[in-house]
């Protein structure tokens, strides 16, 4: 098979979660332990560092992985969704795995997973456990895909366990309530092994606290360390940190929900230094300041052109959101166009009451079968008092945005993650050229 041929088959043969939501999600982690033993074990032959939670663990995963690669680690980096390539998703010192892998993978072993029917995640994780373990990386950072207790992720021991934060996300398998949800993200507290916990709020904090004491995790609450202090963005689309332990400190990732990212973060190397890492002052600069090109991080908050300006951000709850609108109301524009789209199992009306009421909205679909119609998600738009026409697909909706445009415009392209990896996988028919 070549490459493309193996993608297709890998998405049409395993239920992938990105396009058809629920039906692709399986509970319980019986079809990873047996890919698990299959394969060896492979996950025990690397250190692990497990990230999960509701938002931001994403920039968090990314910026772990740069700042221990800028420490010289051989470092895996396991991630989802992908926005534009599928081997996104497996990384190693930021490098993608090869395409020949991937296709070998498939060919050597489908006589053994296919019996099993495995889901696209299951299959994938045990690709990237064994090419991480192929590669002999020193450390994984590693990504929980949905919740934490059932994820296939869940079967490794890591070093530290990281959770970003809690918000409404995946109801329909985590539960209704904040608390509900902390506890299915808590299941990745292991018998032991330190947790950091990015934010809390009074109905998530003592769910964190009972689970590490159930299990003897050693905790930490980044909101107590508090080591941000404040943050601002500058003129050349970067983030100013005023922290604790280095001062000033200069990140590429500029987006308002970075401010808690880092204190996360920086919480974590503390611990991590605590385990035994070598992470220096140097290494935690290099790695903030060069996170997208170190580890090929894409869709957070990302400038794709100067005039108008054109953003996109991967945002796609009303967690994420809310900064997303914070971060837009501090902006300088004469016009502000949103390109929006979202799927159909997430609070669609709750996000769509916190957009700005004075934008014009370009509203799109994602070429994903989850995802809203346009003229459907139009419509809720109107009755949230949102003023705008609607669009087959993204790249027409951004094309007319652009063509509307003023110089001075601001550009806002988002609402799902499909929509974001729709743009930037068609960018080039965008006109003007788009970076």
């Amino acid at each position: 098979m070549t490459y493309q041929e193996t993608i297709e088959y890998l998405f049409n043969s395993a239920p992938l979660f990105q396009n058809i939501g629920g039906d692709a999600y399986k509970e319980g982690l019986s079809n990873t332990h047996k890919l698990d033993e299959y394969f060896g074990h492979p996950h025990r032959n690397f250190r692990t560092i497990h990230v999960g939670g509701t938002n931001g663990k994403g920039s968090c995963s990314h910026t772990l992985a740069a700042i221990l690669q800028s420490a010289g680690y051989n470092v895996g980096l396991y991630t989802s969704p992908h926005l534009v390539d599928f081997r996104e998703r497996i990384r190693v010192n930021g490098e993608m795995v090869p395409q020949e892998y991937v296709i070998r993978f498939v060919e050597e072993h489908r006589n053994f997973f296919e019996p099993l029917h495995p889901s696209f995640f299951e299959l994938t994780t045990a690709m990237a456990f064994n090419y991480f373990a192929e590669s002999k990386v020193d450390v994984a950072v590693i990504e929980v895909g949905l919740g934490g207790r059932l994820d296939c992720t869940n079967i490794i021991t890591p070093d530290l366990s990281i959770i970003t934060n809690i918000s409404f996300d995946h109801t329909q398998f985590l539960g209704n309530t904040l608390a509900k949800i902390a506890s299915e993200k808590a299941g990745i507290i292991k018998k032991g092994v330190p947790v950091v916990i990015g934010e809390c709020t009074d109905e998530t904090r003592p769910v964190f606290i009972k689970q590490a004491k159930d299990v003897n995790a050693p905790i930490t609450l980044s909101d107590e360390e508090n080591l941000v202090i404040s943050s601002e963005s500058t003129i050349n689309n970067k983030r100013i940190y005023n922290t604790k332990p280095y001062k000033e400190l200069c990140g590429e990732l500029s987006g308002l929900c970075q401010e808690k990212n880092t204190n996360t973060i920086l919480t974590a190397v503390a611990q991590l230094n605590q385990l035994g890492y070598n992470l220096s002052e140097e290494n935690v600069r290099k790695g903030f300041a060069n996170v997208c090109a170190l580890t090929g991080l894409m869709g957070r908050w990302q400038k794709l052109n100067e005039s108008p300006t054109l953003i996109c951000d991967t945002g796609h709850n009303v967690g994420g959101i809310s900064y997303i609108v914070n971060q837009l109301e501090q902006q300088s524009y004469r016009n502000l166009r949103i390109v929006m789209g979202m799927v159909n199992d997430k609070d669609v009306n709750g996000v769509l009451a916190m957009l700005p009421k004075d934008a014009i909205y370009y509203f799109t679909k994602a070429s994903v079968k989850r995802a809203m119609d346009e003229k459907q998600l139009e419509a809720l738009g109107k009755e949230h008092l949102l003023q705008g026409r609607s669009y087959t697909d993204v790249v027409t909706a951004t094309k007319t945005a652009l063509e509307e445009a003023e110089e001075d415009d601001l550009i806002f392209v988002g609402g799902s993650s499909f929509i974001v990896a729709d743009l930037l996988s068609q960018k080039d028919k965008l006109n003007p050229n788009i970076s």
